[in-house]
């Protein structure tokens, strides 16, 4: 058996369901305030309590997470106790990455993203486990590769030794225990150290291009002193095309859904792996394409001050991926999120992540589901009880008053979320608004 002190942390969270992936058996303790990783634990029924000493049996195998020092009851109980092996979180994750084919992601900013986005690239080649920093981790048994979110708090990603990583940004963080911007780029080099086989750096910023590696790597960005670049980038509605260059030479036409620079950045880094690990365009594209959701839509559209966002997201994943890429591109703008559900057993399967995936939005509005939405055998949910199970959702449907009601956010961004027709309601108040 292995316990968890500390579950509830993101990181603890997300390697608890690994492991339960890989079947072993895994408890844990923690706080009693409800933490959002509480979801994905009860979804992989995994048994949490509140802390107590009791809970640490003999033979056991107990990882500690990283907040918790020597004073803490469990920690004293499970040290004290010889039949049971102690880890430190990051120990144990540590030893893990050593059993796979491994890829690891660090930096600054868009480690979370980056993340997924290329996890769901390998996942279209070969069985891929992943643990990303917001609770989400998973491990088919027949995984060959595994692909983590790195952080550089207190070093923590000195404890990993993987084939590959990618270096997104290098930009003075942590200050709390960094001393300077020379002690925070010390650890990004002494990280380098660490990769085995290939590193991606992000070419364009000094502060990561000037780092000290002796590993194989490869520089990547918009520059075309890059190894791998962006040549002839186009921006639109639809998103972004580009040709990527790669060692000088022309590699693949990429036209990918997503909007805003650091996605593409984002990209950049995840085909700069797929390179140094044979993959060829066709299928880094597709993988690139299909990322958050079946073909993944993300039209900006800016009038007077308000920003209206229509997107294909139907999935919590998709919506909290939407969500958060509005937020970074427009940071000091309230985020008001309209959602129409499509197909009522997709609702009631992910209930409690549909709940989670809108936490970032300042406010949220759920529309009916539309007339012909197919209501499967044994499925009970209703507007009714989806409205009531996200928090702080309000009732939408449609009509002259909901407008009026939206238009009172003024100089917002709007999110109109759908695999339906949300985009005519998103019309209508765009009318109305410009008239």
């Amino acid at each position: 058996m292995i316990h968890f002190i500390g579950i509830k942390g993101s990181g603890m969270a997300s390697l608890a369901c690994i492991l339960k992936d890989m079947g072993e058996e895994v408890t844990g303790s923690d706080i009693e305030k409800f933490i959002f990783t509480e979801t994905k634990l009860k979804e992989h029924q995994i048994p949490f309590f509140a802390f107590s000493k009791e809970n640490i049996k003999d033979n056991m195998t107990v990882i500690i997470g990283n907040s918790f020092d020597d004073s803490h009851e469990e920690v004293q109980a499970a040290k004290a106790n010889p039949t049971v092996t102690t880890y430190r979180y990051v120990e144990y994750l540590g030893k893990l990455v050593d059993e796979y084919h491994s890829i690891c992601v660090a930096g600054t900013h868009g480690k979370t993203t980056t993340t997924g986005m290329l996890a769901h690239v390998f996942e279209q080649v070969q069985p891929t486990g992943y643990l990303i920093g917001d609770g989400t981790g998973y491990m088919p048994k027949d995984a060959k590769t595994f692909i983590l979110e790195s952080c550089e708090y207190m070093r923590n990603f000195l404890n990993y030794h993987p084939d590959y990583a990618i270096i997104l940004n290098v930009e003075l963080d942590h200050v709390d225990y960094y001393k300077d911007m020379d002690d925070y780029v010390l650890a990004f080099e002494q990280f380098s150290q660490n990769v085995k086989k290939g590193l991606a750096i992000f070419g364009d910023e000094a502060s990561s291009r000037n780092l000290e590696v002796d590993v194989n790597h490869m520089y990547y960005g918009l520059h075309e002193d890059n190894d791998v670049y962006a040549k002839d980038v186009v921006e639109d509605a639809d998103g972004v095309s580009f040709n990527c260059m790669v060692n000088g030479e022309y590699f693949h036409d990429f036209k990918l859904p997503f909007y805003g620079v650091h996605l593409l950045y984002n990209a950049l880094g995840v085909i700069s792996i797929g390179v140094m690990n044979g993959l060829d365009g066709d299928t880094l594209e597709k993988g690139l394409q299909s990322f958050a959701g079946v073909d993944r839509r993300f039209i900006v559209e800016e009038v007077n001050d308000n920003v209206y966002i229509d997107d294909y997201a139907h999935h919590p994943t998709a919506i909290k991926m939407t969500i958060d890429a509005a937020k970074q591109k427009y940071p000091d703008k309230k985020i008001v999120a309209i959602f129409q559900p499509d197909r009522y057993s997709r609702i009631e399967y992910f209930l409690d992540d549909f709940s989670d995936a809108f936490n970032k939005a300042d406010a949220i509005y759920l529309c009916p589901f539309p007339d012909n939405a197919k209501r499967e055998e044994g499925i009970t949910v209703t507007n009714e009880s989806f409205l009531a199970h996200v928090k702080q959702a309000k009732a939408c449907d449609m009509s002259e008053d909901a407008i009026r009601e939206l238009d009172a956010h003024k100089l917002a961004v709007y999110v109109f979320m759908s695999s339906k027709d949300i985009y005519k309601f998103k019309d209508r108040l765009k009318s109305f608004q410009n008239v």
